[in-house]
């Protein structure tokens, strides 16, 4: 049985592990080496991540005790009515399970999803068709590719 949870700040090495290695699999085909290990050296090592844990409602999916997806939610740039997912992995072993679909329907349901008119989310290339069936469109209707990022948007 899955459970979704608050990650604990002794759950950070494992979230780690688990987002380096999604991002390597799923981010290889698509991105230059160097954006890769960018991406799994900085914004994804413990240190990055205990820093995002500081700042937004950081959740893991957990299936026997063993950390399988995570997923965060915060504010956007300080807006009362817009709030941002960040860090959305799964563990390549779970993917197309729906666990990345619990995951969003969590941060959604979380008080910064609640309060939210907008939510917006960074999203990487192979990310895209998923975040499209959870109902997220490209910003404006625009494909803007920012820091290796397309933004994409939901209104609640």
């Amino acid at each position: 049985m899955m459970i979704i949870e608050r990650v604990k700040e002794e759950e950070i090495e494992e979230v780690s592990r688990m987002c380096r290695r999604s991002a390597v699999e799923s981010m290889v085909p698509f991105y230059a080496p160097s954006v890769v290990e960018e991406c799994v050296n900085n914004a994804l090592s413990p240190e990055a991540l205990e820093k995002r844990m500081s700042w937004t409602h950081f959740y893991v999916a957990k299936i026997d005790g063993k950390i399988v997806g995570c997923g965060a939610i915060g504010p956007f740039w300080g807006s009362l009515d817009e709030s941002s997912l960040f860090t959305i992995y799964v563990d390549p072993d779970e993917q197309g399970k729906g666990i990345g679909r619990k995951i969003i329907e969590v941060l959604e349901n979380d008080e910064w999803g609640k309060r939210a008119k907008r939510i917006q989310i960074p999203a990487a290339i192979p990310a895209i068709p998923f975040y499209k069936k959870c109902g997220y469109e490209h910003r404006a209707n625009k494909m803007t590719f920012e820091d290796g990022h397309f933004e994409m948007e939901k209104f609640m």
